[in-house]
């Protein structure tokens, strides 16, 4: 799974999966954009980048605003002149608490929605105008198998994360012939610091005795299939969405 030359733009890639897939892609050789809000993550990030004998570029973005998306892609085509693949990872999950459907906070559920869903259209259409003029481009939008499972306790999420599935394949269609693949990827319950928020560590331990693999994911699970579908490997895939659950969602 080659990236050797190529630039990669991962969203929330100051921490947890986002972090991982970074390192990842600088692994196969691409130069990496972290973008995320936590500014100090983000560097932090480019800085294990730059260890594996690869450029990195940290920059400060609010996903959920078109002016922060657009900054982001004019800046990686500034630094190293190509967008190859957009990897819409941001999300806002960080401290949700689980409660029933009635008692979600309006406020929280639009900014979830900002996030998550306008978010990767926002970054995604940011990006195109350098991928169709390249003539070639890839877009990973990650998903969730909440959706799949239906978890109960915080709907905003788990309707968000389908609606990504949903713009998936809807962009699919319409970038095809610009050459640009989109497709998602879902991870399962992933050990990660906003997880641990929600659940005690131990909970890990509990999720995998239902899994085909009997194991905690972690972060590093979910990068060979973002990685691949970055890569030339992943040409004539297009729309779909690879679920990284262990088999957690064998129903």
């Amino acid at each position: 799974m080659d990236l050797k030359g190529k630039v990669v733009v991962v969203t929330g890639g100051a921490r947890g999966i986002g972090r991982e897939i970074c390192l990842g892609a600088a692994a196969e050789g691409a130069r990496v954009v972290a973008a995320d809000i936590n500014l100090a993550g983000a560097e932090a990030t480019c800085r294990q980048v730059q260890k594996t004998g690869q450029q990195g570029l940290a920059l400060q973005v609010d996903v959920s605003s078109e002016r922060d998306a657009k900054a982001m892609a004019d800046a990686a085509i500034q630094k190293f002149g190509r967008i190859d693949a957009l990897v819409n990872n941001a999300a806002y999950f960080y401290g949700l608490k689980m409660q029933p459907f009635s008692d979600v906070d309006p406020d929280e559920w639009d900014r979830v929605m900002a996030v998550n869903v306008k978010g990767t259209w926002q970054c995604t259409k940011a990006v195109f105008p350098y991928m169709k003029k390249e003539g070639k481009g890839k877009v990973v939008n990650i998903s969730s198998s909440t959706f799949f499972d239906g978890i109960v306790g915080f709907p905003h999420y788990v309707a968000s994360k389908g609606a990504i599935i949903a713009l998936t394949r809807a962009l699919a269609k319409e970038l095809g012939e610009f050459h640009v693949n989109v497709n998602s990827v879902a991870p399962g319950y992933t050990d990660t610091e906003a997880q641990f928020t929600m659940h005690a560590p131990e909970f890990s331990n509990v999720i995998a005795k239902d899994r085909a693999i009997k194991r905690p994911e972690v972060p590093q699970d979910v990068v060979g299939a973002v990685v691949f579908l970055c890569s030339d490997q992943s040409d004539f895939i297009t729309g779909q969405t690879v679920l990284v659950d262990g088999g957690l969602s064998l129903h």
